[in-house]
């Protein structure tokens, strides 16, 4: 061990998004300060296997590798999990560092799991007082009838994989099955009309709990999906041009749904918002976190750094 403290850095994972969990954790290792941080990097391959600082696969099998991860992570003071996503931002890494006795940055099992359930998050939102779109839960039992423009998404997945906007009943079918490949729940909703507007709320060990200055994600099509995340095509605007009265409902909203959930380190809570107010529509409690991510931007644009947030993840989490 030395002076430094010891941070073990988890990025990729069995799911979709792998490659978006590696750029994270990539661009974590980078950031953090060296002269307060020694980061260690742990990779967990599409087959489930995890992988040393060097890329090289622990243990002959899962199993063995989980346990020499385990025992690489018992060397360190605090866990940076950052595979978005199921088998991850769901809980999974939490859970097993809670049983590890290991710090953790972010949300705890209980909060991972609802809030990467969409249909959950919608439940509970709503008990709270705040509004979601009108949708059904389907499964591949269900028969889903077109009856005007849809949103079709798996339940749990992330980055807007295997998301559609439908139009036409001819592609209803379609984008049913291409959301059913990812999961074995899917959720319909009614196209809601509004602004994309993206609210992160902090943990701050230095402050408290805050929220970072509204984002508006601004799109030629009108579909935020996954290739216009990832293509650049996408402008976000920072602070959004909102009225104080637009401002406070998304923000006293993403603290309503962040506390309700049990969410804690960080969360990044998205809307629409509508003329009739703000419309959640989902929450990500370990969103992308590049330098160039929603999340990092907004923080700066409130003169907080990149390495200054992963600072102030990390002392919350050992707090």
């Amino acid at each position: 061990m030395t002076d430094r403290t010891r941070v073990a850095v988890i990025g990729g994972g069995q799911n979709c998004e792998h490659d978006v969990s590696l750029a994270s954790a990539a661009s974590v290792q980078d950031a953090l300060d060296r002269e307060s941080y020694e980061p260690v990097a742990l990779t967990i391959g599409r087959d489930g296997g995890w992988l040393g600082s060097g890329g090289e696969q622990l243990g002959l099998s899962r199993a063995d590798s989980l346990a020499e991860a385990l025992r690489i992570m018992a060397t360190c003071h605090v866990v940076v999990p950052l595979v978005h996503g199921p088998r991850g931002e769901d809980g999974a890494l939490a859970a097993l560092c809670d049983l590890a006795g290991l710090p953790c940055v972010g949300s705890p099992l209980r909060a991972g799991a609802l809030a990467m359930d969409k249909w959950a998050t919608k439940l509970v939102a709503e008990a709270v007082g705040v509004r979601t779109a009108p949708g059904r839960l389907v499964t591949r039992a269900d028969a889903v009838v077109f009856d005007g423009p849809v949103v079709v998404k798996p339940v749990a997945a992330g980055s807007s994989f295997g998301v559609r906007l439908v139009t036409g009943e001819a592609d209803l079918e379609p984008a049913l099955c291409a959301a059913l490949e990812l999961d074995d729940r899917v959720l319909v909703e009614r196209v809601v009309t509004g602004r994309e507007v993206d609210v992160a709320v902090l943990d701050d060990p230095d402050t408290g709990r805050r929220a970072g200055p509204p984002l508006e994600i601004v799109v030629a099509d009108g579909l935020f999906d996954t290739a216009t995340k990832y293509d650049g095509s996408a402008e976000f605007v920072i602070p959004a041009p909102l009225t104080d009265t637009e401002a406070k409902a998304l923000t006293d909203a993403a603290l309503l749904v962040y506390e309700a959930l049990g969410c804690r380190g960080l969360a990044r809570v998205d809307f629409f918002l509508t003329a009739d107010g703000p419309v959640l529509n989902e929450v990500n409690t370990m969103p992308g976190m590049t330098a160039a991510s929603q999340v990092p931007k907004m923080f700066a644009a409130d003169g907080l750094t990149y390495p200054d947030l992963l600072d102030r993840l990390i002392r919350a989490a050992l707090g």
